[in-house]
């Protein structure tokens, strides 16, 4: 066709070259003969003088040669014009339909590049990159899904960490109950460092969950002992894959189980362990939910640190309390012995009988010794040697003061008896002395001078009362409240509210100075909307009441600072409140992050309703998919049905199992076999069936009872089995397999080949 048309070009070029020519020559002699009047001779004399007439007369056949070559080149280029405009149209057609792939979202498509096709180039970069968006897209979806479910998680165990912080039974419940539940795995258990001797530390189970039951937990770790002791110790958290056979089984109806994943988390905060995390699973742990894991135990380290502290707190300042009025007492006491023993040593002054005989009634309760001015020792009481360690006067006799004294006490000791040894003011107050072994003895100690006429001293008289014991407790009280103020924030407060005393700590976190705070109340610390809850506390705390709880207060630079707060009363010696002792914690960090995490979550809801509103068509379809599929589940229960009794009717036993060796089917020829009812082995393990009591069983048998193990399938086998009357019953066995899905279920048809004799 296209030949044929090329040559019918060529042929009209060169016919109407040819004309052109022709006509061209007809009009040239038209006007000859008409214009210049010429005749036939005179115009062939004219064709004979002039060349031009010559190449004018090949004018035809030079136009129409011209004609042919010029339409020959017409027709050469329109031929390759048309082959070019058809590879074009092959390729853009191969290209749309490429494109139309993509725009179905089959990014699989594939398209064949030729030389120069950039074009082609193009789209293919455009399929990679639609495939890696959708890729990009899918995992973009999948972390969001792993957010949400993260951030949801810790609002959830926010939540309940915020709820009971006092019984740490009822505590460990709820956590891994609800751990167990969120993460889908099979059991968990919760375990906390008790022990309050460093050599008795150990971990103690508080709470193990798993299949939906709470279980009793009585379960001891030793540190260090076992993979859950070594995860302690080392405060990193141990994943495994492959867990030993005899470590930790799972219970269930199904028989006892090894995990194939096991997570051990410790309960770690500040470098401190608390406890650790044990999770069990037949699946394996995702990065994120292991993640996931690692910061809900951080929460639950923070919230038992916090029970702990606050706990021992309360403890240290119901103690501090009562020794505080035990040593107010015994100093009122103290005050009032010295105030009689002054006016008894100025009545002695005037009248030295009465002042030997006070001295003889105080030697007999109090320390009692006399020095001369130098420091050397004239006389020692019963008591001083006792309480000294010395057995005998003449061991400390005329020995020097300084015997008696830590050497760290001497240099402002000897400013005041050299005050004394002039016959100076006396000196009263707590003091430590030395005793022969090198202990220390604290007295509350009297050294008076007694006077001469002129005002010199004479001697020097020294009581004391022993003070060691309350002394020890009040300097381990002491130790214990400066821990507290190293590690927590601290304020004494007027049950009025106004501060006494704070710690660097609260200093810091205030940001204000000392001076400034002692200047304010406790109401200058609180937002204007968190003033009628304070009030509402104040009122219980000045009353009595101890309060535990969380406080939002704000610095002097406007920042918003939550704080984990006990408020503990103090009282005086008359039952009224002296002071408040507050104790807090920074939580600010952890609350923040607790309303981040919310808002978060309140973000990722509003994408879950557009994912719902994008996903109504979707459900529409599955509610259509759900209905057809109820119909042909309908469908396959009629059928089941009529099997099932079809089965029933059979006269040879059939006894059907799952894969696990679980009973599905008794028919009634099978309960004559074995002489029980159904209702004894259904949904019971085939051990029943078949009782080990002669020690051995065929490897038919042996095969069928044994889950991990392959069955004989598809072969006749000749066993003999024992019904309830303990008779032995000679049977042929053919065994057959069913799996649907990841279901595997096997039928055994038993034909009993007994024979019966009359």
């Amino acid at each position: 066709m296209q030949s044929q048309r090329d040559r019918n070009i060529v042929l009209k070029y060169t016919l109407g070259g040819f004309v052109i020519g022709l006509a061209t020559v007809l009009l040239v002699l038209f006007l000859d003969f008409i214009l210049r009047d010429l005749t036939w001779d005179q115009i062939w004399q004219a064709h004979l003088r002039n060349p031009v007439y010559i190449i004018l007369d090949l004018a035809p056949l030079m136009l129409a040669f011209y004609g042919y070559l010029l339409s020959k080149r017409y027709a050469q280029t329109t031929a390759s014009l048309n082959q070019t405009l058809s590879q074009e149209h092959d390729r853009i057609n191969r290209v749309h339909s490429f494109v139309e792939e993509l725009r179905k979202g089959n990014t699989d498509a594939d398209y064949q590049l030729e030389d120069d096709d950039h074009l082609g180039s193009s789209i293919l970069a455009l399929r990679d990159e639609l495939r890696k968006n959708q890729e990009e897209e899918a995992q973009r979806r999948k972390e969001d899904e792993q957010r949400h479910w993260v951030s949801e998680g810790l609002a959830k165990f926010g939540e309940i960490l915020r709820q009971d912080t006092n019984d740490l039974e009822e505590l460990s419940h709820k956590v891994i109950s609800n751990l167990v539940k969120y993460c889908g795995v099979t059991q968990g258990a919760l375990f906390i460092i008790n022990g309050e001797e460093e050599n008795d530390r150990h971990l103690e189970m508080t709470s193990c969950y798993a299949y939906d039951r709470h279980k009793f937990p009585d379960k001891r770790v030793e540190i260090g002992e076992g993979l859950l002791g070594s995860t302690v110790m080392e405060q990193e958290t141990t994943y495994m894959t492959e867990v030993p056979q005899d470590y930790v089984n799972i219970t269930s109806g199904l028989g006892r189980s090894t995990p194939n994943a096991l997570l051990m988390v410790p309960l770690k905060v500040n470098d401190q362990v608390y406890g650790a995390i044990e999770l069990a699973d037949f699946n394996g742990l995702e990065q994120y939910v292991i993640e996931f894991v690692e910061k809900v135990a951080e929460s639950v380290a923070s919230t038992i640190s916090n029970v702990k502290i606050n706990a021992q707190t309360s403890r240290l300042l119901e103690e501090s309390r009562k020794q505080a009025e035990e040593l107010a007492s015994k100093e009122e006491q103290m005050r009032q012995n010295m105030e009689e023993l002054k006016a008894t040593q100025e009545e002695a002054a005037r009248q030295s009988e009465r002042f030997i005989l006070f001295s003889n009634a105080v030697s007999h309760t109090m320390i009692h010794a006399e020095y001369d001015p130098e420091g050397k020792l004239l006389y020692a009481n019963t008591k001083f040697l006792n309480k000294l360690g010395y057995e005998s006067t003449e061991e400390v006799k005329d020995q020097p003061i300084s015997m008696f004294l830590d050497e760290k006490d001497r240099e402002w000791f000897d400013q005041i008896w050299d005050n004394l040894s002039r016959g100076g003011k006396h000196f009263e107050g707590y003091m430590k002395h030395v005793t022969k072994r090198g202990n220390d003895l604290w007295t509350m100690s009297t050294y008076t001078p007694m006077r001469r006429e002129d005002g010199s001293a004479e001697k020097i008289l020294y009581l004391g009362l022993d003070t060691t014991d309350q002394k020890k407790q009040s300097l381990d009280y002491q130790a214990q409240i400066d821990a507290l103020n190293k590690s927590t924030q601290k304020v004494e407060l007027l049950p009025s509210g106004d501060v006494l005393q704070v710690n660097e700590n609260f200093i810091n976190l205030m940001e204000h100075t000392e001076d400034e705070l002692k200047s304010k109340t406790i109401f200058d610390f609180v937002q204007h909307a968190d003033m009628k809850h304070l009030r509402e506390v104040w009122d219980k705390v000045s009353k009595g009441d101890i309060f535990e709880g969380q406080l939002r207060q704000v610095s002097k630079n406007g920042n918003e600072l939550w704080l984990q707060v006990t408020l503990s009363p103090v009282r005086d010696i008359y039952d009224d409140i002296a002071k408040v002792v507050y104790v807090g914690h920074d939580i600010t960090k952890s609350r923040k992050m607790e309303i981040e995490t919310a808002r978060q979550a309140e973000q990722l809801k509003e994408q879950e309703k557009e994912l719902k509103k994008a996903q109504s068509d979707l459900t529409k379809k599955l509610e259509e998919a759900r209905e057809e599929v109820k119909k042909r589940f309908r469908d396959m229960e009629k059928e089941k049905l009529r099997n099932e009794r079809t089965l029933e009717g059979a006269s040879d036993a059939i006894v059907t199992i799952d894969q696990n060796g679980i009973i599905k089917f008794f028919n009634k020829a099978a309960e004559e076999l074995w002489q029980i009812e159904r209702s004894m082995v259904l949904e019971r393990n085939i051990n029943k069936l078949f009782p080990d009591d002669r020690g051995q069983r065929e490897e038919f048998i042996q095969r069928l009872l044994d889950p991990d193990k392959d069955k004989i399938v598809g072969e006749r086998k000749e066993v003999n089995i024992v019904n309830s009357s303990n008779e032995e019953v000679p049977v042929i066995i053919l065994l057959s397999m069913a799996k649907v899905g990841e279901e595997t279920t096997y039928t055994a048809f038993i034909q009993n080949i007994s024979v019966d004799l009359f």
